[in-house]
Protein backbone atom coordinates (compact mmCIF):
# COMPACT_ATOMS: atom_id res chain seq x y z
CA UNK A 1 0.00 0.00 0.00
CA UNK A 2 1.47 3.33 -1.02
CA UNK A 3 -0.10 6.33 0.70
CA UNK A 4 -1.38 9.27 -1.31
CA UNK A 5 -1.45 12.95 -0.53
CA UNK A 6 -4.12 13.67 2.09
CA UNK A 7 -4.25 10.16 3.56
CA UNK A 8 -4.29 9.97 7.35
CA UNK A 9 -2.13 7.11 8.64
CA UNK A 10 -1.69 5.43 12.00
CA UNK A 11 2.08 5.01 12.25
CA UNK A 12 3.10 2.40 14.83
CA UNK A 13 6.07 0.28 15.73
CA UNK A 14 5.05 -2.08 12.89
CA UNK A 15 6.13 0.67 10.47
CA UNK A 16 9.39 1.56 12.26
CA UNK A 17 10.96 0.92 15.67
CA UNK A 18 11.17 4.67 16.32
CA UNK A 19 7.39 4.82 16.83
CA UNK A 20 7.16 3.24 20.28
CA UNK A 21 4.40 5.79 20.85
CA UNK A 22 2.12 5.66 17.77
CA UNK A 23 1.27 8.86 15.89
CA UNK A 24 -1.37 10.05 13.46
CA UNK A 25 0.19 11.35 10.27
CA UNK A 26 -1.35 13.24 7.31
CA UNK A 27 0.63 12.65 4.12
CA UNK A 28 1.76 15.58 2.00
CA UNK A 29 3.79 13.47 -0.42
CA UNK A 30 6.03 10.46 -0.78
CA UNK A 31 9.63 11.61 -1.12
CA UNK A 32 11.63 10.23 -4.03
CA UNK A 33 14.74 9.42 -2.01
CA UNK A 34 16.66 6.14 -2.45
CA UNK A 35 15.78 3.60 0.27
CA UNK A 36 15.82 -0.10 1.02
CA UNK A 37 13.22 -2.35 -0.58
CA UNK A 38 9.87 -1.96 1.21
CA UNK A 39 10.83 1.29 2.96
CA UNK A 40 9.63 4.78 2.00
CA UNK A 41 10.15 8.38 3.06
CA UNK A 42 6.96 10.33 3.71
CA UNK A 43 6.59 14.06 4.17
CA UNK A 44 3.58 15.24 6.17
CA UNK A 45 2.09 16.49 9.41
CA UNK A 46 1.84 14.82 12.80
CA UNK A 47 -1.74 15.23 14.03
CA UNK A 48 -3.12 15.61 17.54
CA UNK A 49 -6.20 13.79 18.85
CA UNK A 50 -8.59 16.27 17.22
CA UNK A 51 -6.92 15.92 13.81
CA UNK A 52 -5.10 19.26 13.78
CA UNK A 53 -1.51 19.45 12.56
CA UNK A 54 1.02 19.98 15.35
CA UNK A 55 4.33 19.56 13.50
CA UNK A 56 5.67 18.90 10.03
CA UNK A 57 7.80 15.77 9.75
CA UNK A 58 9.56 13.49 7.31
CA UNK A 59 9.38 9.85 8.39
CA UNK A 60 11.20 6.74 7.18
CA UNK A 61 8.81 3.76 7.44
CA UNK A 62 8.00 0.33 6.04
CA UNK A 63 5.00 0.66 3.77
CA UNK A 64 3.67 -2.75 4.92
CA UNK A 65 3.43 -1.49 8.52
CA UNK A 66 1.25 1.54 7.77
CA UNK A 67 -2.46 1.56 8.58
CA UNK A 68 -4.75 3.96 6.70
CA UNK A 69 -7.38 5.62 8.89
CA UNK A 70 -8.83 8.02 6.29
CA UNK A 71 -8.30 8.08 2.57
CA UNK A 72 -7.74 11.39 0.84
CA UNK A 73 -11.09 10.98 -0.92
CA UNK A 74 -12.95 11.42 2.39
CA UNK A 75 -13.17 15.14 3.17
CA UNK A 76 -11.95 16.17 6.60
CA UNK A 77 -14.67 17.50 8.88
CA UNK A 78 -14.08 21.18 9.48
CA UNK A 79 -14.15 22.73 12.91
CA UNK A 80 -17.44 24.56 13.39
CA UNK A 81 -17.04 27.92 15.05
CA UNK A 82 -20.02 29.85 16.37
CA UNK A 83 -20.76 32.80 14.14
CA UNK A 84 -20.95 36.31 15.51
CA UNK A 85 -24.13 38.25 14.85
CA UNK A 86 -23.67 40.54 11.89
CA UNK A 87 -24.49 44.17 12.63
CA UNK A 88 -25.32 46.21 9.55
CA UNK A 89 -25.40 49.98 9.60
CA UNK A 90 -26.37 52.34 6.79
CA UNK A 91 -23.52 53.60 4.64
CA UNK A 92 -22.71 57.28 5.00
CA UNK A 93 -22.60 59.32 1.85
CA UNK A 94 -20.94 62.66 1.53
Amino acid sequence: MLPRSGDVLHVTRAASVQFVKPILFRVIRQLDWPTYDGWIWLDGYELNATGDAVSRRSVFVQSAGLRTLRNSTAPRQQTVRPSRPLVRTPARVG
